[in-house]
């Protein structure tokens, strides 16, 4: 793919997504409409693999032994493996506030045009849509990782959305999620307060230990956290009492020994308030992400090449499960605008604003930069090789 008509590839992808825009938005306005929490996408799944299935992919239900999880491939060939991942769960009350419906949407559209691409042109490769839910709480690409789903992929991508302009893949932070119960004994709490044991205390204490842990952590760590229980009434000494923490950190092993002290501070706070303590985590623990900065410049030069000029680095303080997947193979996690104007995540305005019609052109454009990373992945070897290498130094020294 020579010449002139190398540089043809931008206006044929382009068509080739004009072709399937209408039936994309009719897919997004539909999981808009139907947003469904973590492991409870079975409309979502079910949308998503019916699309697929009509585009030539062949699909698998109940990937990885999660039931509203799917994995769609299309294979002419061999050649590179290259899965784009696709997430579709909402969050409680508001919905499609992360904008998982047009991430989905997205991942499709990309993997539906070069599969288009490869037929056309007789590319040698395999692209793969993988269905991962509940990045929102159990994070099914964790389970995924540890299957060894990701072991033989030699490429993985995805593009969640966001508000201004296009972002880099950075960095997020490796993530556990613990949960603290204090068990103490009842009593009445004017009339006989020293025949109790207060559980609450013990949650208490934990918050004042864990701010004073804050001095001696990096400034790029977070410990935030609620009581989630914390008693039945005000004239009753509570027996129970629960706080829940996400602790996060740039790095695992930093977050592996910040965790242990966190946890050092809750032993403290029982022992201080004489309660008995049980610690459990409450939701799946996640990697950090590492973007692989050879395959972030493809994408990138792709955008350009688009005539995207506007790309923004983006410090990374939440956590994905996208991270555990940058463990297992070369990533990236760019973002794309659904607005020019400014948005904050995980509320209503985030969540209309994927239905907008301007949220279609960074899909577009998202969708179409994937897509070109893709076909010089499957055109050139040298290009892989890159991505490999690096990937390898970082992991298998």
């Amino acid at each position: 793919m020579l010449g002139g008509f190398y540089e043809k590839r931008k206006e044929i992808l382009s068509e080739l997504f004009n072709k399937y825009r209408n039936e994309l938005k009719e897919l997004n306005e539909y999981l808009y409409n139907n947003p469904e929490l973590g492991l409870q996408e079975y409309k979502a799944c079910l949308a998503h693999t019916d699309i697929l299935k009509k585009y030539d992919f062949q699909v698998e239900k109940a990937f990885a032994n999660i039931e509203t999880a799917y994995k769609a491939s299309f294979k002419n060939g061999s050649g590179p493996k290259i899965a784009i991942l696709a997430e579709y769960d909402a969050l409680p009350v508001i919905g499609h506030g992360c904008g998982h419906n047009a991430y989905g949407v997205t991942s499709i559209s990309t993997a539906i045009i070069v599969k288009e691409f490869m037929k056309e042109f007789n590319l040698q490769g395999e692209i793969q849509v993988i269905g991962t839910p509940a990045e929102e709480t159990n994070g099914a690409k964790v389970d995924m990782a540890k299957l060894g789903v990701f072991n033989d992929i030699d490429v993985a991508m995805s593009v969640h959305p966001c508000g201004e302009t296009h972002y880099r893949s950075g960095t997020s932070h490796a993530m556990e999620a613990l949960q603290f119960t204090f068990k103490g004994k009842t009593a009445h709490a004017a009339a006989a307060p020293h025949e109790g044991i207060n559980a609450l205390d013990g949650v208490l204490n934990l918050f004042n230990s864990i701010n004073a842990l804050r001095q001696e952590t990096l400034s790029t760590a977070r410990i935030h956290g609620i009581i989630s229980k914390g008693g039945e009434a005000a004239n009753i000494i509570p027996n129970l009492a629960v706080a829940n923490f996400y602790v996060r950190a740039e790095e695992l092993d930093y977050l592996k020994g910040l965790v242990e002290r966190v946890k050092n501070c809750a032993k403290g706070a029982a022992l201080a308030s004489g309660t008995e303590l049980e610690i459990t985590n409450y939701e799946t623990s996640f990697a950090n992400l590492v973007t692989n900065k050879k395959l972030m410049a493809l994408y990138e030069k792709n955008l350009r090449e688009l005539g995207v000029n506007d790309i923004r680095d983006r410090e990374g303080f939440g956590s994905t499960d996208m991270g555990d997947v940058s463990h297992c193979c070369p990533t990236i996690h760019p973002y794309f605008p659904l607005t020019t104007k400014h948005l904050v995540g995980h509320t209503i305005e985030f969540a209309t604003a994927t239905i907008q019609e301007e949220a279609y052109k960074g899909m577009k454009e998202a969708s179409l930069a994937m897509a070109l990373s893709c076909i010089d992945i499957f055109e050139n070897n040298d290009i892989l090789k890159e991505i490999k290498e690096e990937f390898n130094n970082k992991f298998k020294k």
